[in-house]
C-alpha cells in the first residue's frame, strides 16, 4: 500500500492528539489521577486506512472500531505498512454479532462490546477453538435506554455467577451515557457504572480493573468517574473531516 500522508495531514493529526492528550491530562489531575492511568483509544470510523495509518504514526497506537467489518479491513492494510505489532493494539468497540467472532477473535483486537451471554459464549467457544485468550468488556447499559446495547445488572450478576469462561479474560465494564446527556447527569451515570464494576469484582474476585467510559464530548465527566479507557474520535480529526 502507497503512504499517502500529505505533510498537512500528518501536522493537522500530530496537532490533534497533541491537544486530545493535553485534554486528558488535565481532566486526569482535575479528578486526582495519573494521566497514565487513561488509555486513549482513537476511534477511525470516521476515515479511511490511510489517516488511520497516520493517525498511529503521530501516536495513538490503540484503534478502536464499530463494525467488525472495517476493523478487519483496516487490520489488514495495516499488514502493509512497517508496523510493529507489538505497538499496535486493536479494539472493537461496536456491536459483533456472533457470525463474525471467528474473524475477530483471529485478529486478537479487545471487545468492548459483550453485550449478551450469548455472545460471551461464543467468544469463548472461538478462542477455544483457536487457542487464544481474549480480553473483553462487559457492556452494561447505565442508562436505562432500550435502543442502546448493554446488559441490565440481573444479567450481569448471572454471567459474573457462572464464571470461568475458558480462555475469555473479563477486564471490567464498557458503558456509554444516554443520547443527549448532559455533563452533571452522564458522570451519575458513569458513576452508577463504576459501582456496579465494584459489585461485580466484590462478588467474582476478578480485578476487573479497566472501565471503558467516556466520548469526545464527555470524557472528562467519564475520567473523573475513574475510566481508563476513552474512546475518542471526532476530536482527533478536527480540521479533517468536514463539518457539520
Amino acid at each position: 500500500m502507497t503512504n499517502n500522508h500529505t505533510p498537512e495531514l500528518k501536522q493537522r493529526l500530530a496537532k490533534n492528539w497533541a491537544s486530545v492528550q493535553s485534554e486528558i491530562a488535565e481532566a486526569s489531575v482535575k479528578a486526582s489521577r495519573n494521566p497514565d492511568s487513561v488509555q486513549v483509544i482513537g476511534v477511525t470510523k470516521y476515515v479511511d486506512a490511510v489517516t488511520t495509518h497516520a493517525l498511529y504514526q503521530a501516536g495513538c497506537h490503540h484503534l478502536g472500531e464499530n463494525r467488525p467489518q472495517l476493523l478487519w479491513q483496516k487490520a489488514e492494510a495495516f499488514g502493509e505498512y512497517q508496523v510493529d505489532p507489538a505497538n499496535l493494539h486493536w479494539h472493537m468497540i461496536g456491536h459483533l454479532q456472533r457470525n463474525k467472532v471467528r474473524r475477530t477473535v483471529k485478529l486478537g483486537a479487545m471487545i468492548h462490546s459483550v453485550d449478551s451471554p450469548r455472545l460471551l459464549a461464543a467468544i469463548a467457544e472461538e478462542a477455544t477453538a483457536q487457542g487464544k485468550v481474549v480480553d473483553v468488556l462487559l457492556e452494561a447499559n447505565i442508562s436505562g435506554e432500550e435502543a442502546k446495547t448493554g446488559m441490565d445488572r440481573e444479567t450481569l450478576l448471572a454471567i459474573i455467577d457462572e464464571l470461568p469462561y475458558p480462555n475469555v479474560r473479563i477486564r471490567g465494564l464498557m458503558a456509554m451515557a444516554g443520547w443527549g446527556t448532559g455533563a452533571e447527569a452522564a458522570r451519575k451515570q458513569f458513576a452508577a457504572a463504576r459501582a456496579l464494576r465494584d459489585e461485580l469484582k466484590d462478588r467474582s474476585g476478578l480485578t476487573l480493573d479497566d472501565l471503558s467510559m467516556g466520548m469526545s464530548g464527555d470524557f472528562e465527566s467519564a475520567i473523573a468517574e475513574g475510566s481508563t479507557m476513552v474512546r475518542i474520535g471526532t476530536r482527533l480529526f478536527e480540521g479533517i473531516l468536514p463539518a457539520k
